[in-house]
């Protein structure tokens, strides 16, 4: 009697185990889960998307600054790999930095996620310099006091980084450009 009591609790434990255990997976979504869920999201019409394969990209892990007459980051670093880049039109009166922090707060609910470098107006340097430069997207100059970056690293079987930037040109041209990075093996 007892051994059987014994064996049923830790039946029952390994299946609350298995059970929370799937529940967490079920809560950290991963990034093409992410990226789908904006083409669907009721205020973003995708207005571009591209892929490509790139050798030595620059992410800008720093402000963007003016050195001996050179755009320049203040940190950065250099990856290899799969990238692929999105920009959305943000409509319906909601501005790019309420999309962007929706999306970044489920961007910190993947496991193991770091953020690397943000930045918030003018902290980040000239604002058409990041839509021609950086992105080139000249649709997404726009007001440098509104721009918002982020880096995030990503771990596991997708290891890369994911660049997210908001734009605000005016109340009704408000974009959000996302560039996800696959480091190549």
């Amino acid at each position: 009697m007892k051994f059987d009591r014994n064996i049923r609790l830790a039946l029952a434990l390994a299946l609350v185990h298995i059970f929370a255990c799937s529940l967490t997976q079920a809560k950290t979504p991963d990034v093409e889960t992410l990226l789908r869920q904006m083409d669907d999201y009721p205020h973003t019409k995708q207005i571009d998307a591209a892929q490509r394969e790139v050798i030595d990209h620059e992410i800008g892990l720093g402000a963007l600054q003016k050195v001996r007459g050179e755009w320049r980051f203040k940190h950065s670093e250099r990856l290899s790999g799969t990238l692929n880049s999105y920009t959305w039109l943000i409509d319906n009166g909601f501005s790019s930095s309420e999309v962007m922090t929706k999306l970044l707060a489920s961007v910190k609910d993947i496991d193991g996620a770091q953020e690397l470098f943000s930045c918030d107006g003018r902290a980040c340097g000239r604002a058409v310099q990041w839509a021609n430069r950086v992105f080139g997207q000249r649709v997404l100059f726009g007001r440098e006091d509104l721009q918002r970056y982020a880096v995030f690293a990503l771990p596991g079987e997708n290891a890369g980084r994911l660049l997210v930037y908001s734009a605000e040109r005016t109340a009704d041209r408000q974009y959000l450009h996302v560039e996800w990075l696959q480091i190549a093996p």
